[in-house]
């Protein structure tokens, strides 16, 4: 059931089993898991059924690290969440990138990927993908063309990975009307959570005070509160929850918003390929993102390069993915990005001051470039390739002065101070974008695929300005899971550490990034913590021992 908070009574009072605060792919995922399980619980939603100006700005804040982008665009602040603007890239973590890898500093889960293996499957279903199977010679094989192939790779120091798309699923539609049917959840509209509160010096959250733009006002009881809003939401509403920890929620040993990561994207250097590997679509997202020809079962697929993990331990590298980029005619003219934006708003993806009439405008004024860009793209004739360009991207080092703080001057509409992201970006990460492509480099032209020219190092020098525009916006580390709350904002089941009754799902629980795309690890983490939000409900309400992630009630 869905109710519009605007219309409630002011000072309404809901009370619940379970309170879920964000209405993201996290927050979706949560709310139908409860529903399945008969548990009651409410979803509290800042927007509506679509983008709004005014919720949008909420979002808003300063980045002063890196330049860095981090709300129109990448992010959307109404139901789905950022599976409104997400492309759809699926491929679980790797395991090492569960393990301590002692030349890493803070790296390691608390869990094996093992773990979390049977959560992934579950995640299938839900994301609208494929059979259980990320092994390149299956879908090699499934797919049988001659221009799908993998390509040799000689010396065994690189090897090929496959990442699945869904379609992307918008989780606001396609799973509203299973929330508008549940008997169980109901879904708040417009609800922005303002403040988490606790009684006194309490280890248990009581209720969170509930605000909507146009002033109304309600709060929400419940037994266990679930935070889901994003990777760096997450943090700004447990910094601003500070009525009682002067600190903020979660925040005794000054963890929260540290270790913000995202994957950094550059594309660089180029390829010339042999007249065998010319027409390959594998590996080039050109042509394989979301391409019918690389498909099977039902299912777009994409190739990727990637070090093995005996030459990750060997040079004491961090994870990465390699891929191409061919570039075309009219690549980065008004025309062709016009026509892009055209692409994307077909794939139903949220697009900030998107207009049509505008774009259209634009392509008809810039004819040639669009034409093109256009033709290219749909026909694919390699020989208007103007050049093959290297796309990757590189696992961040977990970093506790990349971080997440509150403006000290700054407040949106409801009062809530604004962010300042500061993402910051080691040499360890440069090193590994550089040495990383050296080896692909090398393995590329032993085993006759092509003639590359690779870009100057950048280990030691300044990032380029480019890093802006080719961000993944992979929220990511800001509520780390450590065993210690020392080193962690949560524990193991993702409850946050010295409070009884509050979880966090989403990304902002990674320890470590990967170098893989976070959708289908937050799903599955949520479904992980869903199995254990049933335990803490069946257990009686009585005082346990602390130490546990048990339910103070």
């Amino acid at each position: 059931m869905f109710i519009d908070t605007r219309k409630l009574a002011t000072d309404s009072i809901v009370n619940t089993t379970v309170c879920i605060i964000g209405g993201g792919v996290a927050g979706i995922t949560m709310a139908l898991e409860l529903e399945r399980m008969g548990i009651d619980a409410c979803l509290l939603e800042s927007g509506g059924f679509k983008p709004d100006g005014p919720t949008r700005d909420l979002y808003r804040g300063q980045d002063i690290g890196l330049p860095y982008h981090f709300s129109d665009g990448c992010r959307s602040r109404f139901l789905g969440g950022s599976s409104n603007c997400w492309g759809g890239w699926c491929r679980p973590l790797d395991p090492w990138d569960f393990e301590k890898r002692d030349w890493i500093a803070h790296s390691g889960w608390p869990f094996s990927l093992e773990e979390l293996r049977p959560y992934y499957v579950r995640t299938l279903g839900l994301l609208a993908l494929g059979p259980d199977n990320f092994e390149p010679s299956y879908w090699e094989k499934a797919i049988n063309r001659p221009d799908v192939r993998r390509m040799p790779l000689p010396t065994g120091r690189v090897r090929d990975t496959i990442s699945q798309f869904s379609p992307p699923v918008r989780f606001g539609q396609l799973y509203r009307d299973d929330l508008a049917n549940a008997k169980h959840v109901t879904v708040y509209l417009y609800a922005n959570v303002v403040d988490i509160e606790t009684k006194n010096s309490s280890q248990s959250v009581s209720g969170v005070q509930v605000v909507t733009l146009s002033g109304r006002r309600m709060s929400v009881s419940a037994r266990i509160f679930i935070l889901a809003t994003g990777g760096i939401e997450n943090a700004r509403l447990l910094l601003a929850s500070n009525k009682t920890h002067v600190n903020g929620l979660g925040n005794e040993n000054g963890l929260v918003g540290r270790f913000f990561m995202d994957h950094p994207r550059m594309q660089t250097g180029s390829i010339h390929f042999t007249r065998k590997w010319s027409n390959n679509k594998l590996f080039d997202i050109k042509y394989h993102y979301m391409n019918s020809a690389i498909s099977a079962h039902g299912t777009h697929i994409a190739a990727q390069l990637a070090l093995t993990p005996k030459i990750l331990r060997t040079e004491r590298l961090l994870n990465s993915r390699v891929w191409f980029s061919s570039v075309f005619p009219g690549e980065g003219t008004a025309g062709a990005e016009a026509l892009f934006r055209c692409k994307q708003a077909l794939l139903k993806k949220e697009q900030a001051g998107w207009s049509l009439t505008q774009d259209v405008a634009t392509m008809v004024s810039h004819p040639v470039d669009t034409i093109g860009y256009g033709f290219t793209r749909l026909f694919h004739p390699r020989a208007l390739i103007r050049d093959v360009k290297f796309q990757i991207i590189v696992e961040p080092e977990p970093n506790p002065d990349s971080r997440v703080t509150l403006s000290r001057t700054d407040k949106d509409a409801l009062g809530i101070p604004r962010v300042q992201v500061n993402w910051l970006l080691g040499s360890t990460v440069q090193r590994t974008l550089d040495r990383t492509l050296e080896i692909v480099a090398e393995e590329l032209t032993l085993g006759g695929v092509g003639t590359v020219k690779l870009d100057p190092p950048i280990e030691g020098k300044p990032w380029p300005s480019s890093l802006e525009k080719e961000g993944t916006w992979h929220h990511m580390g800001t509520t780390r899971m450590h065993d210690s709350p020392k080193e962690g904002v949560v524990g193991r089941h993702c409850k946050v550490h010295g409070l009884n009754n509050l979880y966090i799902a989403g990304s902002s629980v990674f320890p470590t990034a990967g170098a893989n795309f976070p959708t289908i690890t937050i799903a599955a983490m949520t479904f992980r913590l869903a199995e254990h939000i049933r335990e803490v409900v069946r257990r009686p309400l009585t005082v346990v021992d602390n130490s546990t992630e048990s339910l103070v009630a």
